[in-house]
């Protein structure tokens, strides 16, 4: 299966992110790909964390949800919205939830995932708390994609932060995922220290595939996030990346190697503890 990370460089103008979406995706599209992953943030980021609040959409409906289901059916990809602001139930005013939605190429919604674990960083320069506007999850969320190769691949969904939180992976690969999607917007001193150490890591000891789409450059709030899109296959191979800027990253994922490299090593059947 043909797939696609999307890089961007979101800014805080919904409008002008979604037209870079677009195109990014039609590029994706137009090179094969079946699956495609935005970065975390994709629609929006704001001068502000507090302006999410404004764009909060509740699930089932709003421009951005709508935007992705006729995206999906447009150009006849699976797109998984790396994430968006979704009203919290019951609603919150302080709080969004920071969800991840997938898309079938006919427009329907067949995943939400709710970031679980909030980002908190503080080196005495920059300084992050997401729990100051974001509502955590705190439910895994699997779909399966019936491909093309006539594999169904069984995908486990998170963000971001999620990544240095093993035991999250470590569930969906005891559920059969066989794919992990890790949408993002890292910094660019937390990515360039641990990003694709920990992307490899997951991949690794779970043998699954990982797709990571991420921010990558400096955004008009004058935040730096560290970029390197990646896929990485389920040996901890990086098959295909992107350092900066927007961009596409494509690279094929073959079932039947990802099989053999399971029969081979068969350490997802060799756990004791957990």
């Amino acid at each position: 299966m043909k797939v696609a990370a999307i890089q961007m460089v979101s800014g805080p103008h919904v409008a002008d992110n979604l037209r870079d979406a677009r195109a990014l995706l039609a590029e994706a599209a137009r090179a094969g790909a079946e699956l495609a992953v935005l970065p975390e943030y994709f629609c929006v980021m704001g001068h502000r964390d507090a302006d999410k609040l404004a764009l909060q959409e509740p699930l089932g409906g709003g421009p951005i949800q709508d935007w992705l289901a006729a995206t999906a059916r447009a150009l006849g990809l699976w797109i998984v919205g790396g994430t968006l602001p979704l009203s919290c139930e019951p609603r919150d005013e302080q709080r969004v939830r920071n969800a991840s939605l997938a898309f079938s190429p006919q427009g329907e919604r067949v995943a939400c995932y709710d970031k679980i674990h909030l980002f908190k960083f503080d080196d005495g320069t920059r300084t992050y708390d997401e729990a100051a506007v974001l509502a955590r999850g705190s439910q895994p969320t699997l779909f399966d994609l019936p491909s093309r190769d006539g594999h169904r691949w069984r995908i486990g969904m998170s963000v971001c932060y999620d990544l240095r939180f093993a035991e999250l992976y470590r569930a969906y690969a005891a559920q059969g995922a066989d794919l992990l999607l890790v949408p993002s917007a890292f910094t660019y001193v937390t990515g360039q220290a641990h990003w694709e150490v920990l992307l490899r890591a997951r991949a690794i000891e779970n043998l699954s595939g990982v797709i990571a789409a991420a921010q990558g450059g400096v955004h008009d709030n004058g935040r730096r996030t560290w970029g390197h899109s990646m896929v990485v296959d389920a040996w901890g191979q990086v098959l295909a990346q992107h350092a900066e800027g927007p961009g596409v990253v494509l690279a094929d994922l073959d079932a039947a190697a990802l099989a053999a490299r399971r029969a081979q090593l068969p350490a997802l059947a060799h756990r004791v503890l957990g």
